[in-house]
């Protein structure tokens, strides 16, 4: 067989596997932006400045009023909170897997127990919040409680994304830090986390996204109002989810615009928060430093 027939067959090859892989992008990108597509032209019908800025206080179903105010505000707060809780614990966790722990029986226990977690159904996290913070502790619905259950569905993401790009970090910046004298606590908080810091920022923001539009959980521990509740750990709270929930359930037009404007104002928020954490990570790495 000739040099060029094996260069043609190679070639050809080649062109195939390329096609497959444009066919596989175009089947995966086609639902995504096909849903996009949905939700912005229904979701545009309802969408203003108003929708924005108004609650659903003293608003009918059928009434053309009304906004979602209160729920985008719970959201916010909801998703802050369990943020504050489960990042700073699922970064130290993996920090302690990949710097301290290694291969010794409390990192795989807790490797484990990660990934069981990981495989939970966000409804199961929302039982086991309200068994714990409204049965047992006897406490009322709100938005800290959601807060709780967001929080038990972000922490193994978190975990496992970071500890990967933890473990991307070459062990000769480790190596040369040690060999200048500086301490492992500070060669991790100087070199390791800021060369990872990237990759760490964006497995947070999946997490995040991950629960922002999580419904389950929250019809277990917010519930419902129609009013404006600034204060997350008293009384029940609205969020997006569940003004999405509550809006599509009702059998009108003026309703279902509602819901539709509802899910385009979640789809932006949670785009608003990748451009920023994107922002951060480029403004922090060590490549923009130098």
């Amino acid at each position: 067989m000739s040099i060029q027939t094996l260069s043609t067959g190679r070639r050809a090859k080649d062109l195939t596997v390329r096609c497959l892989v444009y066919l596989a992008f175009a089947v995966a990108v086609i639902p995504l932006v096909s849903v996009i597509y949905l939700v912005i032209k229904n979701g545009m019908a309802r969408f203003d400045f108003d929708f924005l800025y108004r609650s659903m206080k003293n608003i009918g179903p059928r009434d053309a009023g009304g906004g979602a105010y209160h729920a985008i505000l719970g959201t916010l707060q909801q998703v802050g909170l369990a943020s504050l809780m489960s990042v700073p614990i699922g970064i130290l966790t993996a920090i302690y897997l990949v710097e301290y722990g290694g291969k010794g029986r409390l990192a795989n226990a807790i490797r484990f127990f990660v990934d069981v977690m990981t495989g939970i159904p966000s409804v199961v996290a929302g039982l086991f919040i309200l068994a714990f913070w409204v049965l047992f502790l006897d406490l009322n619905y709100s938005g800290f409680a959601g807060a709780l259950a967001l929080s038990v569905l972000m922490m193994p993401t978190v975990v496992r994304s970071a500890e990967e790009m933890l473990k991307l970090v070459p062990d000769d910046l480790r190596e040369a830090s040690y060999a200048l004298g500086v301490p492992k606590w500070r060669t991790i908080v100087k070199v390791v986390l800021p060369t990872a810091l990237t990759g760490i920022v964006t497995g947070v923001m999946l997490a995040v996204a991950r629960v922002t539009g999580e419904t389950a959980p929250l019809l277990l521990t917010v519930f419902f109002t129609d009013s404006i509740n600034a204060n997350p750990f008293t009384n029940a709270q609205m969020g997006l989810p569940l003004f999405v929930f509550d809006q599509a359930g009702r059998p009108n037009d003026t309703a279902i615009d509602r819901a539709w404007a509802g899910a385009l104002t979640l789809i932006l928020i949670v785009m608003l928060l990748n451009l920023v954490a994107r922002l951060i990570a480029y403004w922090r790495s060590p490549a923009r430093g130098r």
